[in-house]
């Protein structure tokens, strides 16, 4: 595909739109994860691999001169994923305070420079009629997109497809910025399918997301208003479900590693009670 040239006004003021929601998208995520210290139910893995996704998206949309909005995009895209994945980093991991700013600062320079080195070796390339390489980091941004993505499912997965830690202002703020993005190409003078595809990927699994959560609404509504009736929350109702030792039918799935865990301490537990009590009757 030639590089875009006499980019009409609508695509201009649709890709502003996008690259506004997708400039500002995650302040809400970042912000429920300051106010409330934790980022439990937001995989690091995802805001990596989204940060991470940036790198060729960016290259790729500036090499093929898109609109100076869909030029902008990536870039903020990057740098505030990269925030998130600092704050799960801080808050989840535990890691120092330091650690996270060195950490998060170097990994921003190397994306910044990988990303500058990717678009002075494809522009000469492409310019020349070889969209070959373009077309890879093409291919390479809409897989790391897609991967982001697949995080979050995990963890729906394992509280039975309720959707916790994620942010609902910040989520639909995500997808109506590719919504917009999306329909900024669309009336471009020629479509960009890998740049389509990158939105329309996105767009479905957030979909998905939403709808799994909506379905979790619907079928614990009456655990939900019971526990409401009782001033008590669906985790409190799930603790006294574990507590009592009775099943539950929407009990959080723990892995093999957290049930091992969880039996190592409970034998640890009668141990110490065994021994303390052997101490007391010498």
């Amino acid at each position: 595909m030639a590089p875009q040239e006499n980019i009409p006004v609508a695509a201009n003021v649709l890709g502003t739109l996008g690259t506004i929601l997708w400039c500002i998208q995650t302040i809400p995520q970042i912000w429920t994860n300051w106010r409330t210290k934790k980022t439990d139910g937001l995989p690091g893995s995802m805001m990596y691999l989204w940060a991470l996704c940036g790198v060729p998206f960016g290259a790729y949309n500036i090499v093929q001169s898109f609109n100076i909005p869909l030029q902008v995009q990536p870039q903020a895209f990057m740098a505030l994923c990269l925030v998130n994945w600092c704050q799960v980093m801080l808050y989840n991991r535990k890691w120092a305070l330091w650690k996270v700013i060195l950490i998060g600062i170097v990994n921003a320079a190397v994306f910044a420079g990988v990303e500058a080195a990717l678009i002075l070796t494809l522009r000469p390339l492409y310019d020349a009629g070889n969209d070959t390489g373009v077309l890879i980091i093409g291919i390479i941004a809409n897989i790391l997109l897609a991967m982001g993505l697949l995080p979050p499912y995990g963890e729906i997965w394992k509280r039975r497809g309720r959707v916790i830690g994620i942010n609902f202002v910040f989520l639909s703020m995500d997808w109506l910025g590719a919504f917009f993005s999306l329909m900024s190409l669309a009336v471009q003078n020629s479509f960009d399918i890998l740049g389509g595809v990158l939105y329309i990927i996105c767009l479905f699994l957030e979909s998905g997301i939403f709808l799994s959560h909506i379905i979790w609404l619907l079928r614990t509504r009456k655990i939900r208003k019971e526990a409401k009736s009782r001033d008590k929350t669906f985790d409190d109702v799930a603790v006294e479900h574990e507590e009592q030792g009775t099943p539950f039918k929407f009990a959080e799935r723990k892995s093999r590693k957290r049930i091992k865990e969880e039996q190592n301490n409970v034998e640890m537990g009668v141990a110490r009670r065994e021994a303390v009590s052997d101490a007391v009757q010498t």
